[in-house]
C-alpha cells in the first residue's frame, strides 16, 4: 500500500502541523507593484510639464505692425475696402471728385450687356460750343439708367423726372438727354432734353424747364459726377447744394442729402448709356 503525505487542511493548517510562513508580510508583491506603477506615473507627468514649458506660445507673440496703408504707416485696418469696392465719394463736403469724361466705363446696352461702341459716358469738346448757357458736347445722345433698377431710365413726365421703364418711342426719346458742360461749372454735366429744356432742381424736385437765363437756373442745372461705389457708375452732386446728390425715391428723381447707406448709394448711383432713340 503506498504511503501517501497527508496535506495540511487550507483552513486549519495547525491541526496537523502545518504553519503559515512568516518569512514575508502578506500582499508584499502587490505593494511593491502598485508602488511602481504610481512612480511610473509620476515620472511621466513631471516629464510631460517640463516638456510643455519649452514648447514657445504663438499666442503671447506681439502683434505686429500691418503694412503701412492709405489710412497711415504702421496702423492695422480692420475693414479696408477690397480693390472692387470704392469708398464714400469725397470733395468740399468730404467727397471725391471723378473726372466728368467717364472714358474708363464699359458702355453697355439696355439690357447691361458691354458694347463695343464708343464710350458711354460723353467726351467734352471745349472747342464745340453752342449750347444756351454752355459748350455743348459732340457726343451723342446718352440715357441714364438705374443701377439697382436697371430696366428703368431717366424719363421726362410731366415736367417731372421720373424712373420708368421704357417702351413707346415717344417714352424712348424722353428717356434720351444730350449732356453738355455744365451752365454753372464745365468741369460738371448739365443735362439738355432734345426740345431744348435743361433738367433742374426745384423744391429738391428733378423737372425739365426752359434756361431763363438766370444764375439760379444755372446753378440749379449743373451736377458733379462723383465716384460710385458701384463699377461704371457715377452720383451726381448738385453745384449750389453740395453734400445733396441726385437720387431716386419712390421712382421719382430728387436731391437729396448723403447717407451713409447702402440703399442711399445705389438710388444715386447711375450708369449714362447710349440713347434709346
Amino acid at each position: 500500500m503506498p504511503e501517501t503525505t497527508p496535506h495540511p487542511p487550507r483552513n486549519h493548517p495547525w491541526q496537523n502541523g502545518w504553519f503559515p510562513d512568516t518569512s514575508r508580510a502578506p500582499g508584499t508583491r502587490r505593494l511593491w507593484l502598485a508602488g511602481g506603477l504610481a512612480m511610473a506615473t509620476i515620472v511621466a507627468c513631471a516629464t510631460a510639464i517640463v516638456v510643455n514649458r519649452q514648447v514657445p506660445d504663438d499666442t503671447t507673440s506681439p502683434v505686429r505692425s500691418a503694412a503701412p496703408t492709405d489710412d497711415g504707416p504702421g496702423l492695422l485696418s480692420f475693414a479696408s475696402p477690397t480693390s472692387g469696392t470704392t469708398p464714400a465719394p469725397k470733395d468740399k463736403t468730404g467727397m471725391a471728385s471723378v473726372a466728368p469724361p467717364a472714358a474708363s466705363a464699359t458702355p453697355t446696352d439696355r439690357d447691361g450687356k458691354p458694347k463695343s461702341t464708343a464710350s458711354a459716358s460723353p467726351s467734352k469738346s471745349p472747342a464745340s460750343h453752342g449750347g444756351p448757357g454752355g459748350s455743348e458736347t459732340s457726343s451723342a445722345w446718352t440715357s441714364v439708367r438705374s443701377v439697382n433698377y436697371p430696366d428703368r431710365y431717366w424719363h421726362v413726365g410731366g415736367g417731372y423726372v421720373q424712373l420708368d421703364p421704357i417702351g413707346s418711342a415717344s417714352a424712348r426719346r424722353d428717356a434720351t438727354f444730350k449732356v453738355v458742360d455744365g451752365l454753372a461749372d464745365g468741369s460738371c454735366y448739365s443735362f439738355a432734353t432734345a426740345d431744348g429744356s435743361y433738367l433742374r432742381h426745384r423744391d429738391f424736385l428733378l423737372r425739365a424747364e426752359r434756361n431763363d437765363g438766370s444764375s439760379l437756373f444755372r446753378q440749379d442745372a449743373t451736377f458733379c459726377p462723383r465716384a460710385s461705389s458701384y463699377s461704371g457708375a457715377v452720383m451726381l452732386e448738385s453745384v449750389n447744394y453740395p453734400g445733396r446728390f441726385l437720387r431716386h425715391q419712390n421712382f421719382r428723381l430728387k436731391l437729396d442729402q448723403y447717407q451713409y447707406s447702402d440703399l442711399y448709394r445705389a438710388d444715386s448711383s447711375f450708369r449714362l448709356v447710349d440713347g434709346l432713340l
